[in-house]
């Protein structure tokens, strides 16, 4: 209907303010973007200063989210058919800010480094992520980026205090020995697991994918670029076509896994002692809690109870 009323005149013209959806017709506008159609972009920001103060604040909590990329920066989000993550799932599971975060149980950091370092070298995928009682996941942070060994081992260990992980978890396929000894350099006394990929990058993924599905993994905040990477991996994924290894993606997998699918070895005497000392704990508040009970008159902890008194008379 747009097009058919584009009859009269020469040189017939319109200009089309949307928000952008990925309808049929948005994308064939942008396909046809420079043979006959011109494409402005502009963010809620730039219009900052003529929107009420109150509005904005109200609007800004949906910053990181797909609506607010969507609604706020203008961008044009599309669920790659076949991917094993989309993007309303995880706003659908993605943990609420102004819920406090329950007690995890562990935490880890995990790497999945690249073999070479520079401008166009693939990222290296680093990814904290923890685990409460009921097994749920919980993403923290992602930390990946293009670094150089050293900095990549710096910034693993940096994460790993920050967050008060137990272990940092990383692939060594590629590098092998060199992953271990590059954190050691840093921090001779890291807890540090290796872990091999024996499978594809999408059957390591496949039970994770399943574990949102459940409803049990969470993002604790948003992180645009790692939920890029989610929303575009499919079963038959193409680092070719895609033109990136998505390490972000492999980062998470080997969290997850590690604290969700994968047992740990002793699992059970960790879990047991962790519920021995959360009792001990609650039963030493309520102690505290509970007024001390009255002596015995004449008994001696009677008679130091009133010689205490009459020292804390005599000073008044």
């Amino acid at each position: 209907m747009l097009a058919f009323g584009m009859r009269l005149g020469n040189d017939p013209r319109v200009l089309v303010t949307t928000t952008p959806r990925p309808v049929k017709l948005v994308r064939e506008l942008l396909a046809d973007q420079g043979s006959g159609v011109v494409v402005t972009r502009g963010t809620s920001y730039e219009n900052r200063t003529n929107v009420p103060r109150q509005v904005f604040q109200r609007i800004q909590r949906y910053e990181g989210t797909r609506l607010g990329r969507q609604e706020l920066l203008a961008e044009l989000l599309e669920d790659v058919p076949g991917a094993l993550w989309s993007r309303g799932l995880l706003d659908a599971t993605r943990w609420p800010h102004e819920k406090p975060l329950p007690e995890l149980i562990r935490v880890v950091v995990a790497i999945d480094p690249a073999t070479t370092s520079g401008e166009d070298s693939d990222e290296t995928g680093i990814i904290v992520a923890g685990k409460d009682a009921r097994g749920h996941g919980y993403v923290l942070a992602d930390c990946s980026g293009r670094y150089q060994p050293a900095e990549w081992a710096k910034t693993a260990i940096a994460a790993y205090h920050t967050h008060e992980a137990d272990q940092i978890v990383a692939e060594v396929n590629a590098g092998g020995e060199m992953v271990q000894a590059t954190l050691r350099m840093i921090d001779p006394k890291i807890p540090f697991k290796a872990v091999h990929a024996s499978r594809g990058k999408v059957v390591r993924a496949q039970p994770v994918a399943q574990i949102y599905e459940e409803g049990r993994g969470h993002h604790v905040g948003s992180f645009a670029k790692l939920e890029d990477q989610m929303a575009e991996f499919t079963i038959d994924f193409d680092r070719d076509a895609f033109g990136y290894s998505p390490d972000r993606v492999d980062a998470l997998v080997w969290a997850l896994t590690d604290l969700l699918i994968t047992p740990m070895k002793g699992e059970g005497i960790f879990e047991l002692y962790r519920q021995q000392a959360a009792a001990i704990t609650a039963a030493k508040a309520q102690r505290e809690e509970e007024p001390a009970p009255m002596p015995q008159p004449g008994s001696m902890e009677w008679f130091a109870m009133m010689k205490k008194r009459q020292a804390a008379q005599s000073a008044e």
